[in-house]
């Protein structure tokens, strides 16, 4: 069946706005939940206890969300999005139940593990759905919607998230997930009706495993590397050693599966591999921001939990207004040329945080974070939408999740990273004193500007096209 095929029948028997409101809804679920728990992260640890394990709460939430992608993706392409997207809610609503109710960081970190379950269908759901539904052109609009999803939640998250922290409680940050959810489950349920071919197809578990557990073992090195063992001790050569032998042979696997979790194929296309390449970057720049522009507000400048999140929220307002104007700018001078325009803003962002003092106003603070988020926003859609372009149907919810799950898997290795260099200035204390950590998180911001300019270089080496095919739904 062809893709014009596919997106035919499955418009004709989905209402589009309407589906086009439960996509947003449901990117509105994922999104908030990515702005809201930053600005409280002082707020649990103090209630909690365990600050050098707070990065846990980032990583292990997005190491779930990454190993589960590809396994959603590949299930998308065989019984169809719809049922894939509905499993992703409920797990990301038991997560949330059960986050609100914890009683202990260890607790809190495993309940988060729940929601990134969930959180691994949803977001890549939501952006094959609407790459089925909506022409080359017509997505650049329905993007525009979306886009304005994280907008709201960039306003609305790092407000509630510091209204909770300061004046009720942190658990809400988890438990307004749940009417939420709810609602998004049945409008899709009620809205979206697809007519997909089925292929019945074995899912590569053994590849699952060997992924999870691999890329597991090597952000565990990494986060409790110089906190729990030494660098150079036999626990932390074993792990590493151990994460890469892993991954080795998911390696060999994935190249003997009759359907493999994450196909080979996908390495073998110039556009897949340059998208790829720059979700992994963009993942990893976006959490150094989220997690420690709020940890740097409140610990060195002494602001509260409210204030911290509307610093932070001219990042998330920055990217969906970039974002929405993506799809005119691609559709006119091309893919490559904008994801070049974007990582050249997002770098320059990046060179003005090493600016960054004690003795810096918010203002400046907020004004590197736009600037880098206005320039991801030219960056991550038309990389991504270049990827999904270039796949049929029966491809595209693999290719989809193939690059979210390098978004994804670069945030949780860059959250581990940079966790690992904050712990190594901080120590093993709940109380950092505001000098240590304003030396640690500029290390931080260090990296940030290396990883701005890689991504530069790899949105350099995607395919030229001057112009894309304006009818086309799965060509370009």
């Amino acid at each position: 069946m062809s893709t014009e095929t596919v997106t035919a029948s499955v418009g004709l028997r989905s209402e589009r706005g309407a589906v086009l409101g439960a996509l947003m809804l449901t990117t509105f679920l994922v999104a908030l939940d990515s702005t809201i728990i930053a600005t409280a992260v002082l707020t649990i640890t103090s209630n909690l206890g365990g600050f050098a394990q707070f990065p846990w709460l980032f990583s292990i939430y997005l190491l779930a969300q990454a190993v589960t992608v590809p396994i959603y993706g590949k299930l998308a392409d065989t019984i169809g999005r719809k049922p894939v997207i509905l499993l992703g809610i409920a797990m990301f609503a038991l997560g949330s139940l059960l986050c609100g109710l914890a009683t202990s960081m260890l607790g809190l970190i495993i309940f988060r593990a729940v929601q990134g379950i969930g959180a691994g269908a949803i977001l890549p759901m939501t952006m094959t759905i609407a790459a089925d539904l909506y022409t080359l052109a017509e997505r650049a609009k329905a993007q525009g919607y979306l886009a304005s999803v994280w907008a709201f939640s960039a306003v609305s998250g790092p407000l509630l998230g510091g209204v909770f922290a300061d004046y009720l409680s942190w658990r809400w940050i988890f438990l307004i997930n749940l009417p939420l959810a709810a609602l998004a489950g049945w409008t899709m349920v009620r809205s979206f009706t697809e007519s997909a071919p089925r292929r019945k197809q074995q899912v590569d578990y053994l590849g699952a495993a060997l992924l999870t557990v691999g890329a597991g073992a090597l952000i565990l090195g990494l986060l409790e590397g110089g906190q729990a063992w030494a660098w150079d001790s036999p626990a932390s050569i074993g792990i590493f050693v151990g994460g890469v032998v892993l991954l080795v042979l998911f390696g060999f696997v994935e190249h003997r599966a009759a359907n493999p979790i994450l196909p080979l194929w996908v390495l073998t296309r110039r556009v897949l591999v340059a998208s790829s390449v720059t979700s992994v970057l963009v993942g990893a720049i976006l959490l150094g921001l989220t997690s420690y522009i709020p940890t740097f507000t409140q610990g060195v400048l002494g602001t509260s939990a409210l204030v911290a999140g509307l610093t932070l929220g001219a990042l998330t307002l920055g990217w969906p207004i970039s974002a929405s104007l993506a799809g005119k700018v691609y559709l006119r001078i091309g893919f490559r040329a904008t994801a070049l325009i974007g990582s050249v803003l997002a770098t320059v962002g990046a060179a003005t945080t090493l600016l960054i003092t004690e003795d810096s106003t918010l203002w400046q603070v907020a004004a590197s974070c736009f600037l880098m988020g206005a320039g991801m926003g030219l960056v991550a859609s038309p990389t991504l939408i270049a990827a999904q372009a270039s796949a049929e149907w029966s491809e595209r919810g693999v290719v989809t999740s193939a690059n979210l799950f390098a978004r994804s898997i670069g945030s949780a290795v860059g959250v581990a990273v940079f966790g690992a260099i904050v712990n190594a200035r901080v120590g093993d204390t709940d109380h950092p004193a505001p000098s240590t950590l304003s030396s640690a998180v500029h290390l931080v911001f260090v990296v940030m500007v290396a990883m701005a300019v890689v991504m530069l270089i790899a949105s350099a080496c995607m395919p030229a096209r001057k112009s894309v095919p304006a009818g086309s739904a799965g060509t370009a």
